[in-house]
């Protein structure tokens, strides 16, 4: 009777992960080579993005993993938009340019008030790093359109994205499914569940891990 008791209960907790993971998780993996990794969906002018980004840069410095950023546009936001093409612009020069810059504008976010304050922060950034920032910044809408697909990406993830942050942690067993991070000050606790419950690396994620250093 017992062993019944448990594989039930077995069951509806896989039935339930099930469940609740039913939408689109291609987004919800570490990349190539890591075991785990921190996914965020955010927007540039929302505040709330600004308070998470110190614990999300600590959790990367401290568990030396991955942050794996997605744009999440809000269309109320009046300036969001353009930051997040120029963010992406800064990640065609440099992929750490494009990382300090969102760092450097969730900063200095209380002081931007319109796409021309933006544009004044922008140019300060780019003249600090010794690079230049051109008039028009995406001419062929190439970077409107990824951050378009980054968005739509959102929509689909799991239940949908229905706020930003929507910050999870992911991992690359399908034993363990993506956990989101529902305040961002249970970061590292939640890192540390996931850490300790992450099984064992196959001998392809080793060979992988091994490959990449």
């Amino acid at each position: 009777m017992k062993t019944k008791i448990l594989a039930l209960i077995a069951m509806t907790v896989t039935m339930t992960a099930t469940a609740l993971w039913a939408g689109d998780t291609s987004a919800l993996r570490p990349p190539a080579g890591n075991r785990m990794a921190i996914v965020v969906f955010e927007d540039l002018q929302c505040p709330a993005c600004a308070a998470a980004e110190p614990a999300l840069e600590k959790a990367v410095q401290d568990y030396r993993i991955p942050l794996v950023r997605h744009d999440f546009v809000i269309k109320a936001h009046n300036w969001s938009a353009q930051a997040h093409i120029i963010a992406r612009y800064f990640d065609v020069q440099s992929p750490q340019l494009g990382e300090e810059f969102r760092r450097y504008i969730f900063a200095n976010q209380r002081s931007i008030y319109n796409e021309g304050t933006l544009r004044q922060f922008a140019d300060k950034f780019a003249q600090a790093h010794h690079t230049a920032l051109p008039q028009f910044v995406d001419p062929m809408g190439r970077f409107r359109n990824e951050i378009d697909a980054d968005t739509e990406l959102g929509l689909h993830t799991g239940d949908g994205v229905k706020h930003t942050p929507t910050i999870y942690v992911v991992t690359d067993s399908a034993q363990l499914p993506p956990r989101e991070v529902e305040n961002a000050s249970k970061l590292f606790e939640t890192i540390d569940q996931m850490k300790s419950a992450l099984p064992p690396a196959s001998k392809t994620t080793k060979a992988k891990t091994t490959a990449k250093k």
